[in-house]
């Protein structure tokens, strides 16, 4: 593991920390003043999007100048366009139901909670999930062709997800489809086409850093982190089981791939997820 600035990432470390906890506080400010606290989501990708940039800053001179531009870029589309995305989904609507659940349990002060609860710990998820962008940009040498396979396996991610979700939003937007299950385009290939993305742009941000074993070592992590969130954490499980009862889904949950793209199975019933 040698040729890694080991003394230079640790500091890098504490910016990224820094750079997190900063969105964290100025979207807590916001929340607090406009009474709800379902903003938080917009601030997932945009953290993400600071830590990438502090950490192009703090790293020139160590990491390769083509992969530091690359890795930093590649976060940043991904991370602003969720951020714009859950914005618009968000707007003229109350607080989200998963937070409103919490917070009427909460003991004591209900924004001193959600800062607890909710803002420190997706700060402390995007400083240990971001490893990879950190640590990419303090491998020395040009990328190699593994790490143009992570950007394509990125660039795959990215086109499920931002098709994934304007098929969704379209469907939505038409009366007629209220109450049906979407299972069309990408939702009849995997009820997930968001998750998977994002399982493809983590895991293809951490070959990024792959051309270091030191960096590999360091940063595996986040991608096994983000695949359990993903799949048994707050991503896949928990809405599954919200749409359990939705007429239709048990028929759509049979025909089509939890995860992992594929073919459906038999032939459509006609109901959507909506």
């Amino acid at each position: 593991m040698s040729g890694f600035p080991w003394s230079a990432f640790a500091v890098n470390l504490a910016w990224a920390a820094g750079a997190a906890l900063a969105v964290m506080l100025v979207t807590f400010a916001v929340a607090v003043r406009a009474g709800v606290h379902r903003v938080v989501d917009v601030a997932w990708g945009i953290g993400f999007t600071a830590v990438a940039a502090v950490t192009l800053a703090a790293s020139a001179g160590h990491g390769d100048l083509v992969r530091r531009l690359l890795v930093t870029s590649l976060t940043a589309v991904w991370g602003v366009r969720l951020a714009a995305h859950i914005a618009r989904r968000g707007r003229g609507h109350g607080e989200d139901p998963r937070y409103e659940a919490m917070l009427t349990k909460a003991p004591g002060n209900r924004n001193a909670y959600a800062f607890r609860m909710v803002y420190l710990l997706q700060g402390a998820l995007v400083w240990l999930v971001s490893l990879p962008v950190q640590a990419a940009q303090y491998v020395p040498g040009p990328p190699s062709a593994l790490a143009w396979t992570g950007t394509a396996l990125w660039t795959v991610g990215i086109g499920f997800e931002a098709v994934g979700d304007a098929q969704l939003a379209r469907f939505r937007a038409d009366p007629a489809n209220r109450g049906r299950i979407m299972d069309r385009g990408l939702w009849a290939w995997t009820r997930h086409p968001n998750y998977f993305g994002d399982f493809c742009v983590w895991w293809g941000l951490f070959l990024l850093a792959c051309d270091s074993p030191a960096a590999a070592a360091v940063s595996v992590v986040s991608p096994v982190v983000m695949t359990l969130l993903l799949t048994r954490g707050s991503g896949k499980r928990l809405l599954e089981r919200h749409m359990a009862d939705r007429p239709g889904y048990a028929g759509y949950r049979a025909r089509t791939s939890g995860f992992f793209p594929r073919p459906p199975r038999g032939t459509r019933s006609g109901g959507r997820r909506g």
